[in-house]
């Protein structure tokens, strides 16, 4: 008996009674993006291997263990994209979008990919938001970004139940040194960290700060920290930030231990985290990235960013309930037709009726079927009103609109009349 066919593990579908929330999230996004101005990108969800291996680190968890790579027929060594910022950069580069200083606003959508252990809000293909903002260095820009994300979280009706955390990485040369201080430390009590965290010291030592062993979060206590190593120009830098998000209003806490599991990453990372999805609590996490276009082979460029993931804020949304009564519903108006000559007619007055109310989600009835069963398929398809053209109404040429929510009696309205009719009780009311 042959095997049923079946999803790849940690690899869903999302199925018509699921997408009206993922639309209507996706469309709360791009519209707000296009609001700041920002421009939409589109990259291949497949890039050559050595991509992420320059970008993200070959010593980090995703390139070591996550990344789903293969050899393609000519031997190339090619891998299904793990985040969106390294085929960002490298499109930008690869066609000159930033060049002599241009500044470029951009935003994508789409699945990434990693092979990590599937658990709730946490999949192998999973999808994101990104905005990527290239040769704009202050603390204004990075300001731009929480601020966005901040008016987003208002719009979807979550602000109480996200949380912003906000660390400075500090230039490379200061992250280096408080590497060096950072290793001394750790090296010297060894014995006493788990079994990770040893990895991690001997591969990208602030891995250990976001350790969730409660043994080595003890250790870390008294470790160097972060924030004394920061260079000027890096505190200045955070400094404007925390001015400019006193200034608007959102509250924040100081994370030192927020290192980001990237390596080209400097100053400014960020995480809004929330206590709503168990273990899977970061829904959107970013930071500045000055390095990475010229670790990549442009020129220097300065470089900052942010990522959501789309199945942890939609299951945010689920579990707070903030799912908009409108989007539940994905038809406003369902025609029965009785008789072929109705079904004739019902098809030239909906086209005219779409063609006046473009907004109006109007569903006919198709496969015929009695009175009873039409009407069935009407109130089980969630529309608000149901519309009945018989022989009756179409010797008259007239149209029953028969309300399906207690909005109160059937009327019988001309067809002439139809679209006003619905605009005033369906579009408007």
């Amino acid at each position: 008996m042959s095997k049923s066919l079946q999803a790849i593990r940690g690899m869903n579908d999302i199925l018509p009674d699921q997408t009206p929330l993922w639309r209507h999230f996706e469309g709360t996004v791009s519209h707000l993006l296009d609001n700041y101005g920002y421009r939409q990108i589109r990259m291949p969800i497949v890039e050559f291997t050595d991509l992420f291996k320059r970008s993200i680190g070959e010593v980090t968890d995703i390139v070591e263990k996550e990344m789903y790579t293969f050899a393609d027929r000519n031997g190339d060594s090619l891998t299904l994209r793990p985040e969106g910022t390294a085929a960002c950069v490298r499109a930008v580069l690869e066609h000159g979008i930033t060049g002599g200083g241009q500044v470029q606003k951009l935003w994508y959508i789409g699945p990434m990919f990693r092979h990590e252990r599937p658990q709730k809000g946490r999949y192998r293909q999973f999808h994101q938001i990104g905005v990527e903002v290239f040769n704009l260095d202050g603390p204004d820009i990075d300001a731009e970004l929480i601020v966005l994300t901040w008016r987003l979280w208002g719009l979807l009706g979550i602000r109480n139940a996200v949380k912003l955390e906000l660390n400075s990485l500090g230039t490379s040369e200061a992250r280096a040194r408080y590497r060096d201080a950072l290793v001394e430390f750790l090296s010297a009590r060894l014995s006493e960290l788990d079994e990770d965290s040893q990895r991690r010291l001997k591969t990208n030592p602030l891995r250990v700060l976001d350790t969730k062993n409660a043994d080595t979060q003890a250790l870390l206590v008294d470790a160097p920290k972060l924030a004394d190593y920061l260079d000027d120009e890096s505190r200045i830098h955070f400094e404007g930030l925390k001015a400019r998000l006193d200034a608007a209003g959102i509250p924040y806490v100081i994370n030192p231990k927020l290192v980001r599991g990237l390596d080209y990453y400097s100053k400014t990372v960020f995480e809004w985290v929330t206590d709503q999805l168990g273990a899977q609590g970061t829904v959107c996490a970013g930071g500045r990235y000055d390095g990475l276009v010229e670790q990549m082979g442009g020129k220097p460029t300065s470089g900052v960013g942010f990522a959501m993931g789309i199945e942890r804020l939609v299951l945010l949304l689920e579990t707070l309930e903030q799912v908009p009564e409108e989007i539940s519903r994905q038809v406003d108006v369902y025609l029965c037709a009785f008789g072929e000559a109705a079904e004739l007619a019902a098809l030239a007055l909906t086209e005219r009726v779409r063609d006046e109310l473009p907004n109006l989600r109007l569903q006919v009835n198709a496969g015929a079927g009695s009175f009873k069963s039409q009407f069935k398929k009407a109130d089980k398809s969630g529309a608000l009103f149901a519309l009945i053209l018989g022989e009756e109404e179409l010797a008259q040429q007239i149209i029953g609109v028969k309300p399906l929510r207690g909005q109160g009696e059937q009327q019988n309205i001309a067809w002439d009349a139809l679209s006003e009719h619905l605009a005033s009780c369906v579009v408007q009311g």
